[in-house]
């Protein structure tokens, strides 16, 4: 299974509707779960962090293998992100995507995390990253079934 725990949740419907979208796409090739988790504002920078952190860690399990997104993280084209998942998928019951808020990741989270991950050295809307990774994700179903969509 694929679990995306995000910070904040999505109000605009056009990238409700994309997400939907690789949502149904994705249900052929396995099971999603997308859990999105408050987002905190009005308070110091480290206190926002630790109560996000408090809310991702209750949907943490020792079933997951646990991949922060951070810029700071390593950057992979798509068929070395494809033969990652692939060979996760074989040892870990869930494979655990977080994306954090505004601020980023909490430092315990990044550190007790199995991998970091980065896109790009940019950084993007959590929205629209959140149809990023659904993309890369059913990209890589496609790529490991040997179907047409990525060239």
């Amino acid at each position: 299974m694929i679990k995306i725990i995000c910070v904040g949740k999505i109000k605009e419907e056009y990238w409700k509707n994309a997400i939907k979208e690789y949502e149904k796409r994705l249900s052929k090739y396995t099971k999603l779960e997308i859990i999105e988790c408050n987002d905190y504002s009005g308070m110091e920078i480290p206190v926002i962090l630790e109560k996000e952190k408090e809310e991702i860690e209750r949907h943490l399990s020792l079933k997951d293998y646990v991949i922060t997104l951070e810029i700071e993280g390593e950057e992979l084209d798509s068929i070395a992100f494809q033969q990652k998942l692939e060979r996760l998928s074989g040892h870990y019951a869930n494979i655990t995507f977080i994306i954090g808020g505004s601020y980023g990741l909490h430092p315990t989270l990044k550190h007790n995390a199995h991998y970091a991950l980065s896109f790009s050295k940019l950084t993007f809307p959590h929205q629209l990253f959140r149809v990023l990774l659904l993309e890369q994700i059913y990209r890589a179903y496609k790529i490991q079934n040997h179907e047409s969509y990525h060239k």
